[in-house]
């Protein structure tokens, strides 16, 4: 029998021993084994910080993103090989697609996500502050990378997605990641880490495999790693308290056990479509990887004077799913991941039949397709009816991971929040309603309960991706039970492999130090117009300053009626008393306009392509006819812009040859007493260098 490979410092090694055998789920034959005995766990770890943290914290934000983009695009041309290993995990094509194609997905999402940082190592976290008087001492927070790992130990539902989502995060931060994917479904997870290895896409040390037991691993990390855990949350708790966790602060991030819940809003009605939304959804959360989701519908509520209505379209919806091998084209469930957690799973049931009665499915039997039903993992679904959810704890305390959920009635509103608080955490909860006062009571009721709320109706049903889907720019989480973590959420979870750092000191300095132009800073002259350069010749902090202008109660005058702005404060003929304006005012914008014209070069060609936008524009002091006005203009921050790639010939747009960046520039508007005015931050398009 074949064993799985390691991929640990640089290499692909097998462990010792005969390992632990991996079967098909679908047909119960063993495919390979998997060990981790005789490894060097520290080595593992010292490997990630020595030679692959380094190779990260060299790469730029942008270069970090553009390094994922480019796994995701080769990781998309080896779909075939892993959706073929998919299928022995008891996944159907829509279960391996949101593993597969999904985890790809998160890749892509976290590359784009390199425009909101610089082309730096470090970044600016937030805004700056002017800390004294004479504007020479200020601070602000940075982020910089950990010299760390970050170690992901995963669960077997998702072996792509899970380890995808986690280290497109922190590869994207810049820190390297050690993958403990659950055994039972490793031979995917290592599949897919083999083909990027092979890829040599990413730089060495900052992606290692361990297929098996994890050994002594988590008694190595130091503060300066991270450690996230997706399983059980008796494990999550056990691993939590590793002595090397808690003696050296080691952030933990924790999901676990959560029973998700979704609520049949008060007046839907059969003759309604959201009627028809609930129980799809419901069927699909059951059915969907066999139910095998941390966010399954684990719980369902629904006005007490509907549910056994509601129970039997739920039931009448299960029985049209065929359930067998997922290569059979009218199969719509698979089976689960193993023998092992078919058990496991049955073993749950049992338990919440303490004060539960099965409405739908059997524990012992099910029909399958193209399958054995004895050999491989198969199960029914199973609807169980709770008529006393108050009183019974085990709806709201006993996950059984598998097609399994438990209707239960609520009386009013209020019930069904205080129902849904009762699993002490989820991930997710879905309200289904078209009611917009009852979905803000059910949100600002169950919030603090839940990591994420869906509101589903037929506005949105169409476009939804669903009650169990977590999105990579929200974040993916709960409180209490569901371990109290966060993933993914865009920035928010790039942020969590950072250093938040607070900086001091004078502007200039600040300035130099985060390549970020800081008010106040010393500005450099170069005796040529910023619009005369290209984006590479452009210095931070290359600065302007303009002519005057004396603006007159006609220019005023002229602007509203250019503009239709006939705003009281800009007519001359007001009766200014109990106002906050002494006289006639200068429109706001069009301070900014003739800003514009102050510092905008001349007729000719430039390498500036267009006016970008701006980001913040502030008036913070009138101005009044016979006010002399001049601009301060300086580089702020520059952004790269990646040319954009041209499949077809057709797709071509003006612009797409032109190599070309973002610049940032700081507009400061000053008047005669050389007081601010008015403060923005406008955005040209500038092009790089032929």
């Amino acid at each position: 029998m074949t064993k799985l490979e390691n991929y640990i410092t640089g290499k692909w090694i097998t462990g010792d021993g005969d390992g632990q055998v991996l079967f098909n789920a679908v047909t119960g034959a063993p495919l390979s084994a998997a060990s981790t005995k005789g490894l060097d766990f520290k080595q593992v770890l010292d490997y990630g910080r020595t030679v692959g943290n380094p190779a990260l914290r060299k790469m730029t934000f942008h270069q970090r993103g553009n390094m994922l983009k480019a796994l995701a695009l080769h990781l998309r041309t080896k779909l075939d090989g892993f959706y073929a290993l998919s299928y022995q995990t008891g996944a159907t094509k829509a279960d391996s697609w949101v593993d597969i194609e999904g985890g790809i997905g998160n890749l892509f999402a976290n590359a784009s996500l390199r425009r909101r940082f610089p082309d730096d190592v470090i970044c600016i976290d937030g805004e700056s502050h002017n800390l004294g008087k004479n504007n020479t001492f200020m601070g602000t927070h940075i982020l910089t990378p950990k010299e760390g790992v970050a170690i992901h130990i995963n669960a077997f539902n998702f072996p792509v997605w899970g380890m995808l989502e986690k280290i497109a995060v922190n590869l994207l931060a810049g820190v390297p990641a050690v993958v403990k994917p659950a055994t039972v479904t490793s031979y995917l997870t290592e599949a897919v880490v083999k083909e990027i290895i092979a890829s040599g896409i990413l730089p060495e040390g900052a992606l290692q495999l361990l297929c098996g037991s994890a050994g002594d691993l988590l008694d190595h990390v130091t503060s300066q790693d991270v450690v996230t855990f997706t399983g059980s949350a008796s494990t999550g708790l056990m691993l939590k308290k590793t002595k090397a966790i808690l003696e050296n602060n080691v952030p933990f991030n924790m999901e676990a056990d959560s029973l998700n819940c979704i609520v049949l809003g008060e007046g839907v009605t059969p003759a309604d479509q959201e009627w028809d939304i609930f129980i799809k959804e419901i069927r699909r959360e059951m059915t969907l990887k066999a139910g095998q989701r941390c966010t399954g519908v684990r719980r369902i509520f629904v006005p007490e004077n509907k549910i056994e209505e509601v129970w039997k379209a739920i039931a009448t919806s299960l029985s049209q799913t065929v359930i067998g091998n997922p290569l059979h084209p009218s199969v719509r469930m698979g089976s689960l991941a193993g023998q092992s957690q078919r058990n496991e799973v049955r073993e749950q049931v049992n338990k919440l039949l303490a004060s539960s009665k099965i409405v739908y499915g059997s524990l012992d039997r099910v029909e399958v397709t193209d399958a054995d039903a004895k050999q491989g993992a198969f199960m029914s679904p199973l609807l169980l009816l709770n008529v006393q959810p108050h009183t019974s704890s085990e709806p709201h305390n006993i996950e059984a991971f598998g097609p399994v959920s438990t209707i239960m009635p609520y009386k009013d509103r209020a019930d069904a929040i205080a129902l849904s608080k009762l699993g002490k955490g989820s991930l997710v909860s879905t309200i289904v309603t078209a009611n917009t006062r009852e979905a803000r009571d059910y949100v600002v009721g169950a919030a603090p309960y839940h990591g994420r709320i869906l509101i589903l109706n037929n506005e949105c049903a169409k476009e939804s991706t669903g009650h169990g889907s977590p999105l990579p720019l929200l974040v993916h989480g709960g409180p209490g039970r569901a371990g109290g973590g966060e993933e993914m959420g865009g920035l928010r979870g790039v942020k969590h492999y950072l250093q938040r750092t607070a900086l001091q000191g004078s502007p200039t300095m600040i300035t130099a130090i985060t390549g970020v132009y800081q008010p106040h800073a010393k500005g450099i002259s170069t005796g040529i117009h910023p619009f005369k350069k290209y984006f590479d010749e452009l210095q931070i902090g290359e600065q302007l300053i303009t002519e005057k202008r004396v603006i007159t109660s006609e220019d005023i005058d002229r602007f509203a009626d250019l503009t239709g702005d006939h705003f009281y404060a800009h007519i001359k003929s007001t009766d200014f008393t109990g106002t906050m304006f002494e006289q006639q005012v200068a429109h706001g914008y069009f301070i900014m306009s003739i800003a514009a014209g102050l510092f905008v070069d001349g007729y000719e060609k430039n390498p500036v392509l267009l006016n970008y936008g701006i980001d913040e524009l502030r008036f913070t002091k009138p101005v009044y006819p016979g006010a002399e006005v001049h601009i301060r203009f300086t580089c702020k921050e520059k952004l790269p812009n990646d040319k954009r790639v041209i499949e077809k010939p057709e797709d071509f747009k003006r612009g797409d040859d032109i190599d070309k960046g973002i610049v940032k520039w700081l507009v400061e508007f000053f008047d005669a007493s050389n007081e601010i005015t008015g403060v923005a931050t406008i955005l040209t398009m500038v092009a790089k260098k032929p």
